[in-house]
């Protein structure tokens, strides 16, 4: 298999993303979204899967009947206290009967994945946020002004708005990333392989390459940002696809032998892949790290309960370790 996009077929799926966005409503669910995104390239089938909340943006400010002052609180207030020369009890007296609230927007975002080529890299990622408008907090409504613009934005004593929405909720696209093209980025920015690097490499040379797709239970938060050099900086961190937390280890502390080897298997079971009890320990933390220590005590006391590549993948993490 082999359907990776050039940089303008990329780019027609973006803006083709974007608009199916707008257009499809919530209510019926990210997993007819991803259906509807497969329509938009040949070749590939979307699946959504994971979706992570409980993040919050900035929105604008309402008056007392839900009207629009502003659409950026942040906006707004720079210029209402620049307004007032910068002083605060000035701008919270003029203020202070105004019945203004300020907005957040609520929001989750859905990871689409879908298949290029048989590499663990070979996947486009797409980012939808699920947003919603909710009133935040009122603003200058007691007798004492704030001290500072992030007291009065984002006062973390605020109501978080929860149960006053401001219309439906609605998707909008964040990104689309071509994995390939973006580790492969990361690997030019430094001359050793980076921690994801490791991470993908582990997966490849592992049982778990060879039983699993890795963006099936994997994707990668990606960011880019300009250093102070003004160079693009790219980071990525791999996430795993569970909606929920990852099952318990139940083990021991100083458990080896059969005991240790039937709790690998039986978290593996649980995930749906072998070694996944490895990559959880990297970075969900579910497994503690002296397992790694405790299997390879095991090899050497003459347990074989693992295949060779999954020892020399544990043992190239023991002599130079990594996490996230």
């Amino acid at each position: 298999m082999n359907a990776h996009l050039t940089t303008e077929k990329l780019n027609e799926l973006s803006r083709g993303l974007a608009e199916l966005c707008v257009k499809s409503p919530v209510a019926a669910g990210c997993g007819a979204l991803a259906r509807s995104a497969g329509d938009l390239a040949s070749g590939l089938s979307f699946r959504d899967v994971l979706a992570r909340g409980g993040w919050y943006r900035l929105g604008g400010v309402v008056n007392a009947q839900g009207d629009r002052i502003a659409e950026d609180l942040e906006a707004w207030a720079e210029a209402e206290l620049a307004n007032h020369n910068d002083d605060f009890g000035a701008l919270h007296d003029h203020y202070a009967d105004a019945g203004l609230s300020s907005t957040h927007l609520t929001g989750k975002t859905h990871y689409l994945v879908a298949t290029t080529g048989d590499a663990p890299t070979d996947f486009i990622q797409v980012e939808v946020e699920e947003l919603q408008e909710v009133i935040s907090h009122p603003l200058f409504t007691d007798d004492n002004p704030p001290a500072s613009l992030d007291e009065l934005v984002d006062p973390r004593s605020g109501d978080n708005g929860a149960s006053t929405p401001l219309g439906i909720p609605f998707y909008a696209l964040r990104r689309v990333t071509d994995i390939t093209d973006f580790v492969g980025r990361m690997g030019e920015q430094k001359p050793d392989p980076q921690p994801v690097h490791r991470f993908i490499d582990a997966w490849e040379k592992s049982s778990a390459g060879r039983a699993a797709v890795f963006c099936n239970h994997w994707v990668l938060a990606v960011r880019e940002h300009l250093d102070r050099y003004h160079q693009t900086i790219l980071q990525a961190t791999p996430a795993a696809a569970l909606n929920g937390a990852p099952p318990r280890f139940e083990l021991t502390y100083g458990t080896q032998g059969l005991a240790l080897a039937e709790a690998l298997q039986r978290f593996d079971k649980q995930i749906g892949y072998p070694m996944a009890w490895f990559f959880h320990m990297l970075t969900t933390k579910a497994v503690p790290h002296a397992v790694a220590v405790a299997v390879i005590d095991d090899m050497q006391a003459g347990f074989s309960y693992l295949p060779e590549r999954d020892i020399a993948v544990i043992k190239d993490w023991l002599y130079s370790p990594y996490g996230f």
